[in-house]
Formats: C-alpha cells, sequence, structure tokens
C-alpha cells in the first residue's frame, strides 16, 4: 500500500492561487477580446481587416517569446520572470484601455501576448521547483482550473461588459486581479535561482522564433476557414524552422530549449498526451460550434452556452483530478481521462439526431475528460525533471500543447473542406471520427506514464 501524499501546506497554496492569476488573465484575454472586435472596429472607425489584428497579434506575440522562458528563468529566476511578466503584462493591459487609435491598440495586445507567453509556463515552473513531486497534482490542479475557467468564462463574461460598459474595460479587469497577485508574490513566491552566466543560443532564437509563430499563425489562419496559399506557406515554413530547431538544439553544448529531455520516454509520455489532448480539445473547440449550429440547429448563442458547459466541466474537475492524482498516480488518473474523453467524442459519430440534453451532459463529461486526462500528465513531466530543468520542461510542455491545438484545428477544417465538398452529410462524422482517433491515442499514450511518482 502506497504512503498518503504529504500535506500541501499554506504557502505552497498561496504560491498557487497566485501563478494560477496570472494564467487565469492571460487565457481570459486569449478569448474575450474576440467578441468585442466590431464593437472595437465601430468605436476607432478602422477596417475589420486591421481590427482582427487585435486577436491574431497577442496569440502571434504569445508564441514568439514562450520559447524563450527556459533561458530568462536561468538567468533571471522563475519567480523574477513571473513577477516581471506579470508588471508588462498589466502595464500592456492599461495601453489596451487607453488606446486611442488601432496601431496603439494593436501595438499594446503584442506586448500584453509577450508577457503572456512567459507568464504561464514561468508560473509552472516557480510550482514545479519549489513543490514535491507528490503535492504537484493537487497544486497543478488549482493552476489548471484557473487555466480552463478562463476561456470558458471569456465570452459570456466579456459579453456582459460589452453591453453594459466599454470594451475597454476588457482590459481594465486585469488591473486589480494582478495588483493582488503582484502584492502576494512579494511576500509568497520565491525568486528563484538565478544563472547570470546562462547564455542565449542565439541561432536557435531565430530558428524557433520565427518557426513557431509562423506554424502557429498559419494554424489559426487555417482553422478558422481562411484557407490560402499565404497561410498553407506559414505552416509549412513554420514547420521546417521548427524541425531545424530542433535538429540544432540536439547538437550544441547550450541550447536555447533542452530538447534533450524529450529523449526520456518518463517525460516524452506525457508531454505526447498532454499534446494530444490539447488536439482533441482545440479541435473540438472548432468543430463542436459549426456541428451544434448547422446540424442541430442551435442558435449562436445557445452553441456558446454548449462550449461554457465544457469548460466548466473541466475546470470544476481539474482540482478533484488534482487529488486523485497526487493518492493514485498520474497513469491511472490520465488513462481514466482519456478513456472518458474517447467515449463521450464516440456519440457524435451517430447519424442519429440528439437532443439537447443528452448533448449537454456529453459536453459536460467530454469537458471532464480533458481534465483528467491532461493535467495528470503534465504534473508527471514536472515529476521527472531536476529542479535546474523545470524551465526547459516548462517550455516544452506548453509548445506540446499549442502544436497539438493548431495541428487539431488544422485537421478538423481540413476535414469539413475537402470531405464536405464531396459528400456533405459525411463530414461532421469523419471530423468526429478523426477526434475519436486522437483522443485513443492520447489514451495510448497515458500508457506509458510513469505509474507513480515514487517509482
Amino acid at each position: 500500500m502506497s504512503l498518503s501524499p504529504p500535506e500541501v501546506s499554506g504557502r505552497l497554496w498561496a504560491i498557487a492561487a497566485i501563478t494560477g492569476s496570472g494564467a487565469f488573465m492571460a487565457m481570459l484575454d486569449s478569448t474575450i477580446a474576440n467578441l468585442a472586435l466590431e464593437t472595437i472596429r465601430s468605436d476607432l472607425d478602422a477596417p475589420l481587416s486591421g481590427v482582427q489584428w487585435v486577436a491574431t497579434g497577442y496569440l502571434i506575440a504569445l508564441a514568439v517569446s514562450l520559447p524563450l522562458t527556459g533561458w530568462l528563468g536561468r538567468r533571471f529566476g522563475s519567480g523574477r520572470l513571473w513577477a516581471g511578466s506579470v508588471l508588462v503584462f498589466l502595464l500592456a493591459s492599461i495601453l489596451c484601455a487607453v488606446s486611442h487609435d488601432l496601431p496603439l491598440l494593436i501595438a499594446s495586445r503584442c506586448l500584453q501576448g509577450l508577457a503572456a507567453g512567459l507568464m504561464v509556463p514561468a508560473g509552472q515552473a516557480v510550482l514545479a521547483a519549489t513543490a514535491d513531486r507528490r503535492q504537484l497534482g493537487r497544486l497543478m490542479g488549482v493552476v489548471g482550473f484557473a487555466v480552463a475557467l478562463g476561456p470558458a468564462l471569456g465570452p459570456a463574461f466579456g459579453g456582459a461588459l460589452i453591453d453594459t460598459t466599454s470594451w475597454r474595460w476588457l482590459f481594465l479587469i486585469n488591473v486589480p486581479v494582478g495588483v493582488a497577485a503582484l502584492i502576494g508574490a512579494r511576500s509568497q513566491v520565491p525568486s528563484g535561482e538565478r544563472f547570470p552566466q546562462a547564455r542565449i543560443d542565439t541561432r536557435g532564437l531565430v530558428l524557433i522564433g520565427l518557426g513557431l509563430p509562423l506554424l502557429l499563425y498559419g494554424a489559426a489562419e487555417m482553422g478558422s476557414g481562411h484557407i490560402s496559399i499565404l497561410s498553407a506557406a506559414c505552416s509549412a515554413l513554420g514547420a521546417i524552422l521548427s524541425v531545424l530547431f530542433v535538429v540544432h538544439a540536439m547538437r550544441v553544448g547550450e541550447p536555447l530549449i533542452d530538447v534533450g529531455l524529450l529523449m526520456r520516454t518518463r517525460f516524452a509520455a506525457p508531454v505526447a498526451t498532454a499534446g494530444l489532448t490539447g488536439a482533441a480539445m482545440y479541435g473540438g473547440l472548432l468543430l463542436l460550434p459549426i456541428f451544434l449550429q448547422r446540424s442541430l440547429g442551435q442558435s449562436p448563442t445557445e452553441a456558446g452556452f454548449m462550449l461554457l458547459a465544457m469548460g466548466l466541466g473541466s475546470a470544476f474537475v481539474l482540482p478533484v483530478a488534482g487529488t486523485w492524482t497526487d493518492r493514485f498516480g498520474p497513469k491511472r488518473v490520465s488513462l481514466a481521462g482519456g478513456a472518458l474523453l474517447t467515449l463521450t467524442t464516440v456519440p457524435f459519430l451517430s447519424s442519429a439526431p440528439l437532443v439537447f440534453g443528452a448533448v449537454t451532459v456529453l459536453l459536460v463529461a467530454r469537458g471532464a475528460g480533458l481534465a483528467l486526462a491532461q493535467m495528470p500528465a503534465i504534473a508527471a513531466a514536472y515529476g521527472e525533471v531536476d529542479k535546474t530543468e523545470t524551465g526547459d520542461a516548462a517550455t516544452l510542455i506548453n509548445v506540446a500543447q499549442r502544436i497539438g491545438g493548431a495541428v487539431g484545428a488544422i485537421a478538423v477544417v481540413a476535414v469539413i473542406e475537402q470531405v464536405g465538398r464531396s459528400t456533405p452529410g459525411s463530414a461532421y462524422e469523419v471530423a468526429f471520427g478523426m477526434l475519436v482517433v486522437v483522443s485513443a491515442c492520447a489514451l495510448f499514450s497515458a500508457t506509458h506514464i510513469a505509474a507513480s511518482k515514487q517509482e
């Protein structure tokens, strides 16, 4: 019989809550501004093609800074990096709120994205470097709750703010949250160990600094249905540069990101699981609204509430998943989540119509399956590295999730576009079948996660 996991101290809970608040702001801002694009266009008298960069610029900037997390964490300490990125995020939020023209708003959103790309993995690295491995499940569950709750609440909360106040309050709401986080961090969040002599891998930075944003930009364009020569070329060039970065990083002594961690099966398996569940999640977030509106005749508002139900299913299961992970080990919980994710996707393959209540139950359960599959895998990955490697581990985990999400979105669009042209009736069945396969692959990769952190 395994020993009970150690109790989590009040300070560790405080660190999880504080760093989780930063993740909440970053994820909330990834979705909340999308609803305001038309309002911003009208208020600033700008073309919609330009206003679109308020959303796109944030996501691309986030991808630009993400690869720097490991090196900056070593250079300045993960805690200092997290606090600095929160401060920059707050200043950028204020600039967004007071922007009087579109160029300033886009520049401020890009600055927000740069800070967010550092803030989320740096916060995870702080937790992983501070806590015992047998406490990571519960602590990551708290952070995961914040990460899942941000996108879930974003559309509904943003719509209410736009209707009652102004789009500028979409950014000002970050101020009290961020100020409270910084005040709490002064006494609770450790600064982290510094290595001032850490050198930056310039060639690696150029390769991944260009490759990852190009890949994610092309994927975002294709995922939103804008398939063109430009989006395909960006995706292809980004993929090539990213592969060249991996080859380069394996050959140099001090790479920007230690991709050699992926040579460890006990680390690679949970990272693969996190990436595959990311593909299942973002592929589903793209496919489900289209399916609910076109096939089931739901209104955009009804479809939005369905996605909110799925997000809340993830958010409220995550703390429970964290407790189970520390008690029973990440493998069992991730396997259960992968099985639930697969089983709740299978019913959408049926040509028989689904009633509203059944769809709601399925989506809540699907959200729970995503949480149970992904969060234990992330905790397991951090449990397999030394405390000095947490910065690189955080970068690799977040990159895997984003690439997985991009691939999932591209694949869903490709299926709908290509299959829909020849046999429109079967396009959704094929797309959901693909998500079932991805979910089953996540279930398979979870079988290679270490059974417990004490092994």
